[in-house]
């Protein structure tokens, strides 16, 4: 174990170390980070570039960005542009090495019409598109960004970022990039897949937005290349009905190549319909594009902008000429009255506008004259167009994969299967833990919830061969780390974390997603992803609003993405892919925040014992922010007896972390830390008060009692169940023998003698809302009361044996001297006292106990 938690620590801090500052204060990336985009040596690039440009610096977009140029040697003497962007010169492909086709034409001595007539409807083979991957090879092989970046992002020059890309809060992985959908490409579902891919079942529809990391990008990059080649010389297999291409002449050959390129080496896609969005189209409530493709035209009313109509455009060098200037915002709601289409109109204005600016910007850069003053001119400059463009980060929403989607879409859906499930549950060998188990297993089958349940029992060696209750649950053994190997801490609440980790290292898991409960609740219904949508990045718990460390200086001291911390607990409803990321984090992070003395305040941490007993807890939610999941926070699930519930909501868990009262009757799971109810017959707890006399005057306080004795009379039931099953006698026909024991215990109340066969009370605990009663032990009032009793009636005992001794002595003393010479007979220690008090038997067992 020791070198185990050793290698949790080595792994974290190897992930901390990566290097990789952000593009300015605000958005420092953990990992290197490189962007790319694809151009050649024409005006129409020029203005592309210049609004890429300008909008990867508003949107403080991490790390650097690299114009991959490609021209050939009669373009690059006649080129302006070289200082628009970093760039690598890369050779144009347009004479292909191998075939000696002519894959480019310099567009410096042929017409917009003349191109587009020559590429789409004649046999001149010209395709600039194949510069892209061509690029990208170039890069991998002659730059020395590429031996330094982890993860890169590849876009197309006519994109306007909104706000910074980071791969892994989209949810990219090492073999699962991110990217955008492309609908279109059909020929991942047709013969074109099967001729091009040993893996056509691969193929994902995708393009436009790239993030992946560098060494899938390493394997890809040469089949991205190779596969373009291939679809474009296959020219039977052009037609519109197998490749979606509306003209049938090869034109979206590279991104076919990149498809198939990507099937060809086990590449998955992450693939996200929100992220970016083409002016012009309507976002989805909620959603937040965090990039714009300007690739179709676009109207505000009766203005209106399309790229194809400004192809050979020398306004990147024409000083003061901007685009025509669109609606201003105000014109805009005035316009349209429905707030989803006037957002996308205001879409459409941050497109141009944002051009615009940088172009204005540029133009200063060049060296030319300060333009006159206009009112479009001040718009731009000023602080509303300023807010209006400052950066934009992805909501939930935005995040949503379309495998979410389709998650959402088979949950919803009447007649198809629901994903597995598992439910587990984390313990040690104690008593205290066995009753709860035992109740919340009871529970399980009760509630209906699918799928089956995992007690994650966490034993020394030597507590586990004295454990009787192995047979209270389905069980996996977990090494404790009550007591850390490393350290010597005793902290039992960190083998929650640490038992999930081994079950899941250990243990063959096929579920879909996994429930997490405590040992301490009681399940009223099924809790399943599907009603309560979860979905993969996407997990769902209930909220615990006293986790203040998430929005103070704990969070920034022990998570990268401090806004991301979510006050959250009891309940998790996460998948599995989630799960294996996670449980690692929650692991360290928990070590991490215990071993952190100097925060345990009560300010810092809401923990009112300031003992650091919650580290769990914000281990949990700090190594969440730190993977970035974001949790759907659900009040509705998870209720503590003694609550008062909100009306019409069918909570699916008790939560009996806290003491809860109906009228004179309470209970405290606390003061039952030490009761073995499970293995002494016919163990159970106090009863709670018949529902029938309760008050009805108060609606709110009669639900909330009606929860508490629901919640008690399920724990009772469930030890009932229990003893029946250990084939524990009937009590009503107990010996007589049993009989008497039970009269005498009832006597010897008096004397301070409690039988603890049938109700045990411990000296635990007073709790409060952040401890649930987990604390360490403070001696119980109640029971105080009975010990003060016994000790005086101790007291009272030694002083009337002393009394009994003295009169005794006494008669003897008397009798000697009046000379009265007779043998005491042996029976004398039985009369007198005894037969005026007739409780010998519980006078000696008092002064015994």
């Amino acid at each position: 174990m020791a070198n185990f938690v050793g290698q949790v620590v080595v792994l974290v801090w190897l992930g901390l170390i990566g290097g990789g500052a952000g593009q300015g204060k605000a958005r420092e990336a953990p990992w290197r980070i490189h962007t790319l985009f694809s151009v050649e040596c024409q005006n129409y690039f020029d203005w592309q570039t210049v609004g890429l440009m300008h909008s990867f610096k508003k949107a403080r977009q991490p790390g650097p960005i690299t114009r991959l140029l490609s021209c050939t040697d009669q373009e690059k003497r006649n080129y302006r542009g070289m200082d628009l962007a970093p760039t690598l010169e890369v050779p144009s492909m347009s004479k292909h090495p191998k075939t000696g086709d002519w894959y480019t034409l310099s567009l410096s001595f042929v017409s917009c019409k003349y191109w587009l007539q020559q590429a789409l409807f004649s046999s001149v083979n010209l395709y600039p598109a194949i510069n892209k991957p061509a690029g990208v090879v170039h890069w991998l092989k002659h730059s020395k960004d590429a031996q330094n970046v982890d993860w890169v992002v590849i876009l197309d020059a006519d994109m306007i970022m909104r706000g910074p890309i980071i791969p892994w809060e989209l949810g990219a992985e090492k073999g699962r990039p991110v990217a955008a959908y492309y609908g279109y490409l059909i020929g991942c579902d047709n013969l074109l897949a099967q001729l091009h891919t040993k893996h056509p079942e691969l193929c994902d529809k995708v393009g436009g937005l790239l993030a992946m990391h560098i060494d899938d990008l390493r394997a890809l990059a040469p089949m991205w290349l190779s596969k373009t080649e291939e679809v474009r010389e296959d020219r039977a297999h052009w037609a519109t009905n197998l490749t979606g291409d509306i003209y049938g002449k090869g034109w979206i050959s590279e991104m076919y190549g990149y498809s198939f390129g990507a099937a060809e080496v086990g590449l998955r896609h992450k693939i996200n319909e929100n992220l970016m969005i083409y002016p012009g189209y309507i976002p989805r409530e909620g959603v937040e594009p965090i990039l714009m493709h300007y690739g179709l035209p676009f109207r505000v009313g009766n203005w209106s902008f399309s790229k194809l109509d400004n192809h050979e455009d020398g306004i990147v060098y024409d000083c003061g000429r901007l685009f025509p200037e669109p609606p201003y915002p105000r014109e805009v709601k005035a316009m349209e009255a429905d707030p989803n289409k006037r957002r996308a109109l205001y879409l459409n204005l941050e497109c141009i506008n944002t051009l615009n600016e940088g172009l204005l910007l540029q133009h200063a850069a060049n060296g030319c004259p300060k333009p006159k003053w206009s009112k479009y001119l001040s718009f731009l400059k000023s602080k509303t167009f300023s807010e209006l463009t400052r950066p934009k980060f992805p909501t939930p929403d935005s995040l949503q994969t379309m495998e979410d989607k389709v998650q959402e879409q088979v949950f919803d859906e009447p007649g198809k299967p629901h994903p597995k499930i598992h439910t587990v549950f984390s313990t040690e060998c104690t008593p205290y833990f066995d009753w709860q188990t035992v109740g919340l297993v009871h529970s399980f089958h009760l509630s209906g919830q699918p799928g089956n349940i995992t007690r994650l029992l966490s034993c020394t060696d030597e507590d586990l061969k004295h454990y009787k209750g192995r047979d209270l649950a389905p069980t996996h053994y977990v090494p404790s780390m009550s007591r850390h190997p490393l350290t010597g801490d005793w902290y039992p609440a960190i083998n929650k974390p640490a038992a999930v980790l081994h079950w899941l290292n250990h243990a063959n898991v096929d579920a879909e997603f996994i429930v997490i409960l405590d040992a301490d609740m009681i399940m009223r219904g099924p809790i399943t992803p599907w009603e309560f949508k979860a979905a993969r990045g996407r997990p769902v718990s209930t909220p615990y609003d006293y986790l203040i460390g998430c929005e103070n200086e704990l969070a920034k001291l022990h998570t990268r993405n401090p806004e991301a911390c979510d006050k959250v607990g009891g309940v998790i409803i996460m998948h599995i892919d989630d799960l294996r990321k996670f449980a690692l984090l929650w692991l360290h992070k928990t070590e991490e925040v215990r071993a952190d003395t100097a925060h345990y305040g009560k300010n810092i941490t809401g923990d009112i014992y300031e003992s650091g007993w919650i580290s769990e807890m914000y281990g949990y939610s700090f190594g969440a922010a730190e993977l970035k999941l974001r949790h759907q926070i659900n009040g509705d699930i998870l209720i503590y007896p003694g609550y008062v519930p909100d009306s019409g909501v069918k909570y699916r868990v008790f939560h009996y972390g806290l003491e809860f009262k109906v009228g004179n009757w309470s209970f405290d799971k606390a003061n039952w830390r030490n009761a073995d109810v499970v293995n002494k017959c016919w163990g159970k707890f106090p009863d709670p008060p018949d529902p029938s006399t309760l008050d009805h005057s108060n609606e709110d306080a009669l639900q909330r009692d009606l929860l508490s004795i629901e919640c008690a009379k399920t724990l009772n039931e469930a030890l009932r169940l229990h003893h029946e099953r250990r084939k524990c006698p009937d009590p009503s026909s107990l010996s007589t023998s049993n009989q008497d024991t039970a009269s005498e215990a009832t006597m010897s109340r008096k004397f301070g003698k409690i039988d603890t066969s049938h109700i045990i009370r411990s000296n635990t605990v007073s709790t409060n809302l952040s401890q649930e009663s987990s604390v360490p032990a403070v001696t119980n009032q109640t029971f105080s009361s009975f010990r003060f009793w016994i000790v005086c009636l101790w007291a009272f005992a030694i002083l009337g044996f002393f009394a009994i001794m003295y009169v005794m002595l006494s008669g003897r003393r008397g009798q000697k001297k009046r000379g009265k010479i007779h043998k005491p007979k042996r029976r004398f220690s039985n009369s007198g006292f005894m037969d005026t008090n007739g409780h010998d038997r519980h006078l000696r067992n008092a002064e015994i106990s």
